[in-house]
């Protein structure tokens, strides 16, 4: 396989130069006279609802959707888009009923919430959780499947690519969120365009067709030889049954992934927090529209690249250490493929993927620690200009600790997309079941708060390691483990309602506010239209 020529690399400094001058120019054009939290944790009033958009789904697509999607693409097919276009209408749901909770309420971190819903011990132990999450599941698996893509295209040292793209992340994530936010709408460019170019060429191969003769071509031979994998709903009988079990990826457990992840998830919300309501609202709709381009860019390379492989092409390059199929690999190995040029585009897409997840997490993980840890706890006294200086080391402080602990943290046994949701799915429910419960029931009281957190993530951590009587835990696919944790979790919550004190607190809630503006109701109208087609067409 051929690896980067000369072309390719002027068309990813043309990349590097663009990305890092237009933050640079941000910077320098948007900075305030004198440093302060709000700022640069959340950049108040300045982010457009196009780089709301754009930065949501920068933030949201990196290497395990290239790497680890695309690699569940080549072996499951297009049922894995189950998480692209259910997230779709779980954005409209958040932009509806949660953004106007957190704005009416002025909050800025998910903990602040749960500290004015509940109290500060609450607060605390989620912050805690949180950044164990951040930094040991997601940041780690951005950076070990970013470094693995990119070494694997560039054949450079896979140490030297994960330093360098902490570093890159960090040059990013230091000027605020300003710099994160603007420069995301150029990395959705490269993104976009970039993944396009790479799934339309990854078409053309397997068609052995130029053009849109040959895409078309590729895609009917696709769908009639490997008509298996464009399924959405697995039934029992599939292989791949315990990671998309059935119709839960309709009714059941795939909404409280999406639910939590795109409403009770600081790494998200936080580019909306800073604007006012009808620019949040936009600019998630804007990401939920983007949603649905997500599994041409992500899912059909990986199907492509099975194609290709059925025909005899790249066996011994898909094999991993163990002489077994890695299909973590089918993206790296596609790309190798593409023409020296085009090949440029698409591994700057993956990169911009990889640095805007990797600055998006460092600022949420900066943004917690200093808000909700360093200034509640550590520096009471501190000022603003200290708190932004704890913020930008903690960005380096983080970046360190991922590169250090990545290689442990078995990402390659199941594949990374998988890795990252079994292990956010042991705190998920829980988190979940605390905010919508805190949102909508007045008695939901600390103590039902602190089960749903604590005793959540304990219950589902013994489910995953099958530690629980009665059954057999690890033949319950996870995601329905996710949904009973859940359902668990609410009755209790429910039943320490009833019996304890009310604590009289709450937050302000209008029915009026949950109204969206005319233009929102017609868009997203016709996104849930979309997902009803895709969903009834790939039944």
């Amino acid at each position: 396989m051929q690896q980067l020529q000369t072309l390719d690399y002027i068309v990813f400094f043309f990349y590097f130069i663009v990305v890092s001058g237009y933050g640079y120019w941000i910077y320098q054009r948007k900075k305030s006279p004198t440093e302060s939290t709000q700022d640069f944790f959340l950049a108040e009033g300045s982010l457009t609802w196009w780089a709301i958009g754009a930065s949501l789904i920068a933030s949201n697509i990196s290497a395990e959707q290239f790497i680890g999607m695309s690699g569940n693409g080549f072996s499951m097919g297009l049922g894995i888009s189950t998480y692209e276009w259910m997230a779709a209408a779980t954005l409209i749901i958040v932009a509806v009923f949660f953004m106007p909770i957190y704005l009416k309420n002025k909050i800025y971190t998910m903990p602040q919430f749960l500290s004015q819903r509940y109290n500060p011990t609450v607060s605390l132990i989620m912050a805690i959780f949180w950044l164990a999450l951040y930094i040991l599941v997601n940041l780690t698996s951005i950076l070990y499947l970013g470094a693995l893509a990119v070494s694997g295209i560039s054949g450079l040292d896979f140490t030297f690519c994960m330093i360098a793209l902490a570093v890159f992340a960090i040059i990013i994530t230091i000027g605020g969120m300003k710099v994160i936010g603007f420069t995301d709408v150029i990395q959705v460019f490269f993104l976009v365009i970039g993944g396009l170019a790479t799934t339309y060429l990854a078409i053309n191969l397997v068609s052995e067709q130029t053009g849109i003769d040959g895409l078309m071509s590729g895609m009917k031979m696709m769908r009639e030889n490997h008509d298996d994998h464009f399924h959405m709903i697995f039934p029992k009988s599939s292989p791949f049954y315990m990671q998309l079990p059935g119709l839960t990826v309709l009714l059941g457990g795939m909404w409280i992934v999406n639910l939590n992840y795109w409403g009770c998830n600081q790494y998200i919300t936080q580019r909306a927090l800073g604007a006012d309501l009808k620019t949040a609202r936009n600019g998630i709709l804007f990401a939920a529209g983007l949603k649905l381009l997500m599994p041409v860019i992500v899912v059909l390379p990986g199907i492509a690249a099975y194609a290709l492989y059925s025909k005899g092409l790249f066996q011994a390059e898909m094999l991993g250490e163990d002489g077994m199929i890695n299909p973590d690999k089918a993206y790296p190995v596609l790309l190798n493929l593409l023409p020296t040029g085009l090949k440029g585009l698409s591994f700057a897409a993956l990169t911009a993927a990889v640095v805007a997840s990797l600055a998006g997490k460092a600022n949420s993980i900066s943004t917690i620690f200093t808000l909700d840890i360093f200034r509640n706890y550590i520096g009471k006294d501190a000022d603003e200009k200290k708190l932004v200086w704890i913020g930008r080391w903690v960005v380096v402080v983080a970046m360190v600790l991922a590169i250090v602990v990545s290689p442990y943290m078995g990402i390659d046994k199941k594949g990374g997309f998988q890795f990252i949701q079994e292990m956010t799915g042991l705190l998920s429910p829980g988190i979940f079941a605390s905010f919508i419960m805190g949102f909508f029931w007045k008695r939901t009281n600390s103590a039902g708060a602190l089960f749903a957190i604590v005793g959540g993530f304990v219950i589902a951590l013994g489910m995953h390691n099958n530690y629980l009587p009665f059954m057999d835990w690890t033949q319950v696919p996870f995601l329905d483990r996710m949904g009973l944790v859940f359902l668990i979790c609410v009755v209790v919550m429910f039943i320490l309602g009833l019996v304890l004190p009310d604590e009289k607190k709450g937050l302000q809630i209008d029915s009026s506010m949950f109204i969206p503006h005319r233009s929102f109701i017609i868009w997203a109208s016709i996104v849930i239209a979309i997902i009803a087609f895709l969903y009834y067409h790939f039944w």
